[in-house]
């Protein structure tokens, strides 16, 4: 099995069968709800942050198979890293997915199987709409 037939599978897999899909819709938990206009995607993500510490990641929403197995691969790699830990592989995704960096395999995990997006520019704003969630979820938080 070549790579790119792998991350298609791990991509289908998150897609079909997501991770931590469904919100809590409740205290502690901060809430983030962004759209991808030019695609569709909406998204709303959801972050419990305790002791510096992304406790949990729940996503829900609609959109595109890379937008929404991003979210399910986004919320299993978020979770138990301290804030700083996911703010650093954020910015390893954005670098990965615009092509701007060499994806660290060892740092994100799955993650890794967007590298591909970097070939077709639209479709970066997919993979990255839970990131930017979550990246503005914690921004908010930390305030």
């Amino acid at each position: 099995m070549d790579l790119n037939t792998l991350y298609r599978t791990v991509i289908m897999d998150h897609y079909k069968n997501p991770k931590n899909k469904g919100l809590k819709n409740s205290d502690p938990y901060h809430m983030v709800h962004l759209n991808n206009p030019s695609c569709g995607d909406d998204l709303k993500v959801e972050i419990l942050v305790k002791d510096g510490i992304v406790q949990d990641v729940r996503h829900d929403g609609r959109g595109c198979s890379i937008c929404l197995s991003s979210a399910s691969v986004m919320s299993e790699l978020l979770k138990g890293k301290t804030v700083e830990e996911a703010e650093r592989l954020i910015q390893k995704f954005y670098g990965m997915v615009k092509g701007e960096e060499q994806p660290d395999e060892e740092l994100l995990q799955e993650a890794v199987a967007y590298q591909g997006v970097r070939d077709f520019p639209a479709r970066i704003k997919c993979a990255t709409l839970a990131w930017k969630c979550v990246e503005k979820a914690i921004d908010e938080v930390e305030k």
